[in-house]
């Protein structure tokens, strides 16, 4: 001991230490570090004069991934399945593309990319690694030079048609053709209009159903950011682009313009055409920048969301979870929290067979939340099942939720155990909304169903509306809390029964 530290002082050091230590140990874990126990995370390595800002990924035979970079260039990335990644291996493919956000694999040798200007297939003939044969497959649609003209491409739908959803330019109107639009490229290269009204996407792709969805941004005619079904002839919301329906021949006249200051359910008893959003993403409560969508195909090996899909969000550098479901003919459903903590903001996401979701990340000099410029991730299930709100159903008079763990069924029939709201946002010509037209019904009844997993609250709905539940005091049978004790559920119809 040091002659010039008294004894006392030395003997209350000895004491504080292993106090500190365990007030430390025991902080509360992150709700990132919690998630990870059910769905750990692991990085790929990327090579330092590699700039992966992963616009599209697909997966390849032999366990390789295509991935595309907004810079226009595609990898082959070898080695991506390791566990751990040790031995990572990128090839470039192609180069001088312009920004690829869309890539599939037709399994024959060719590569599909959606560029900003076309639909492009490349091949590899001479087996070095490189495409020596770029074909364009359809290029019907107008480009300049305005930075937002993005084109994301879907993979093939049931008939065989990749999609093309074009953003607005300068994300407000619609100066070259087909801005705000949604196309089908045919197998034999048409060019078919199909949806109007989009205004930024940040992903699309099919359900576990065949149908298209994409995602479209908080901005002018969306009041937060949304996942929307598309159909042909439809309209979904940004009306922009309606001085192309005099190009679209296979279709009819331009729908009635929307109100500004309206609401969505208004407007869709004005508007025939008129397509709802499926999904709401409140704003700043789950997320800012809605991108990517996988859907979960695998069985199972994802855990338990078979079926269900995944979206990013860009700024957030977060996967939501969303579960849909159809009322009347029409898509509604419920999104959760479902994994945060990515390197970058999430931009492309694509479901592997073996139960593996690998997401790109790119901050595209908006930032996000990573924190880094790029990144190229692959989500994993550990095997552990989290305490989770499984499904959410509507019902003429509430809603029904199934969980993933049996509950206790004191918490859940315990009206007090949850918290309820409702609002919507102002349909409008101006960028965005707050939550409006506010309401917070009472949960009348929680009544526990007898397989011990599901429960039915009576609460009073509205249609047009988000349906915010929280259930902090819910518990499973073992007395865990939900790992995410939140859903939001966007509401359009109403069932009889």
């Amino acid at each position: 001991m040091n002659p010039r530290f008294p004894r006392s002082l030395h003997r209350f050091a000895c004491l504080l230490v292993p106090l500190l230590t365990t007030i430390l140990t025991a902080a509360p874990a992150s709700l990132a570090e919690r998630e990870s126990v059910y769905y750990p995370m692991l990085t790929l390595p990327i090579p330092k004069d590699i700039v992966l800002e992963a616009g599209a990924i697909q997966i390849l035979p032999g366990q390789r991934l295509a991935v595309s970079t907004r810079l226009g260039d595609i990898y082959l990335v070898d080695g991506a399945f390791g566990n751990p990644p040790d031995h990572v291996r990128f090839t470039r493919f192609a180069s001088g593309l312009h920004e690829v956000l869309g890539l599939w694999s037709s399994g024959d040798g060719w590569i599909y990319a959606t560029q900003r200007g076309e639909v492009t297939r490349l091949r590899d003939t001479d087996g070095d690694g490189r495409a020596d044969v770029v074909e364009t497959v359809a290029d019907g649609w107008g480009i300049g030079g305005d930075y937002h003209e993005y084109a994301f491409g879907s993979k093939p739908d049931r008939d065989g048609n990749i999609w093309v959803a074009l953003c607005l330019t300068g994300s407000f109107t619609s100066e070259n053709l087909f801005r705000g639009w949604a196309l089908r490229i045919t197998p034999d290269g048409r060019v078919i209009p199909t949806t109007s009204g989009l205004r930024s996407p940040g992903g699309i792709a099919t359900n576990s159903v065949g149908d298209m969805f994409y995602t479209d941004n908080q901005g002018p005619w969306n009041g937060t950011c949304w996942l929307k079904p598309l159909k042909p002839g439809g309209f979904v919301g940004h009306p922009g682009g309606f001085k192309w329906y005099a190009q679209a021949t296979n279709l009819g006249a331009a729908p009635k313009e929307p109100v500004s200051g309206s609401r969505i359910a208004v407007e869709r008893t004005r508007i025939p055409e008129f397509l709802p959003p499926a999904i709401a993403f409140p704003y700043n409560k789950l997320g800012q920048s809605a991108s990517g969508i996988a859907n979960d195909f695998t069985g199972g090996k994802f855990g338990p969301f078979t079926n269900q899909l995944f979206v990013g969000d860009q700024t957030w550098s977060l996967v939501m979870r969303v579960f849909l479901e159809q009322v009347n003919g029409v898509y509604q459903g419920a999104c959760f929290p479902f994994r945060e903590g990515f390197a970058s903001g999430c931009l492309s996401l694509e479901m592997a067979a073996d139960g593996s979701l690998f997401v790109g990340g790119t901050d595209r000099g908006w930032g996000a939340r990573g924190g880094q410029p790029f990144a190229l991730q692959r989500l994993l299930w550990s095997g552990k099942t989290p305490f989770e709100i499984h499904e959410m159903r509507v019902r003429p008079d509430g809603f029904e939720l199934t969980f993933t763990e049996p509950l206790d069924p004191v918490t859940a029939g315990n009206p007090a155990s949850y918290q309820f709201e409702n609002y919507t946002y102002i349909y409008q010509s101006s960028y965005g909304s707050p939550e409006v037209d506010k309401a917070t019904p009472p949960i009348e009844s929680a009544t526990v169903g007898p397989d011990g997993r599901s429960v039915r609250l009576k609460v009073k709905l509205t249609p047009g509306h988000v349906h915010e539940l929280k259930l902090p005091g819910v518990r499973s049978k073992s007395a865990e809390p939900l790992l995410h004790p939140v859903a939001y559920y966007w509401l359009n119809e109403i069932p009889e029964r």
